[in-house]
């Protein structure tokens, strides 16, 4: 039988304690921890990876730029995107990086194509972009830190919110790269309902079950 995967929400919360939350539980975890899934939305925030360039950083104005452990250069948090953190352990589950980064861009890509939207990956720029007027447009990004065999960081998919903040940085170290939502190509999406879908999605493609209920295990 498939190993159950938890599901913590936690709503609107600050990134900072909240990344300090994931090396924690990371650190403290033990051979027989639960992985699990965190739903969360983040205050605005832009968050630099361990290799990432501040040339990036155009014009970061009153948004908060906090350095982080993971890799990749630049990205921006914010209310209206669907965040969700992997804590699983690889070693465990004998799970490679590569194959969970494809198998999070699979769960992006098949959620969105329930909502009529033809999304895809990129080997040479890891994330979910999408085809608009004008050409391609990123609507996800990933990213992931493995600790102790144990995975942190995850994904987050711009729903329905205010993507001024991207031209203040040249995205994941892509000058002019153009971001988009789902907002722009369907009607009214539900924050809350997709994060629960892709919690849905990302347990079938890394071959996890729900809980049937997929109750909250709020902090």
């Amino acid at each position: 039988m498939p190993p159950v995967l938890l599901v913590r929400r936690l709503g609107l919360s600050d990134y900072e304690p909240t990344w300090r939350a994931m090396r924690r539980f990371t650190d403290e975890r033990g051979p027989a921890t639960p992985d699990e899934l965190w739903q969360v939305e983040h205050p605005p925030v832009f968050t630099l990876g361990m290799n990432g360039k501040k040339e990036h950083l155009l014009a970061p104005g009153d948004i908060a730029v906090i350095p982080i452990d993971r890799g990749g250069q630049v990205t921006y948090h914010g209310p209206g995107q669907a965040v969700i953190y992997l804590m699983l352990d690889l070693k465990r589950r004998k799970l490679g990086v590569r194959h969970v980064v494809e198998r999070m861009e699979r769960a992006i890509i098949h959620l969105l194509a329930d909502y009529n939207i033809d999304a895809y990956g990129r080997r040479d720029a890891p994330g979910v972009y999408v085809k608009e007027a004008g050409g391609e447009k990123k609507i996800a990004a990933l990213g992931l830190r493995v600790r102790r065999g144990c995975s942190y960081h995850g994904l987050a998919l711009n729903i329905d919110m205010d993507l001024e903040p991207y031209q203040r940085i040249n995205p994941c170290g892509y000058a002019g790269m153009a971001i988009t939502q789902m907002r722009a190509l369907t009607d009214s999406p539900d924050l809350a309902q997709i994060q629960d879908q892709l919690c849905h999605q990302l347990a079938q493609q890394l071959g996890y079950t729900l809980p049937p209920t997929l109750e909250s295990t709020d902090e």
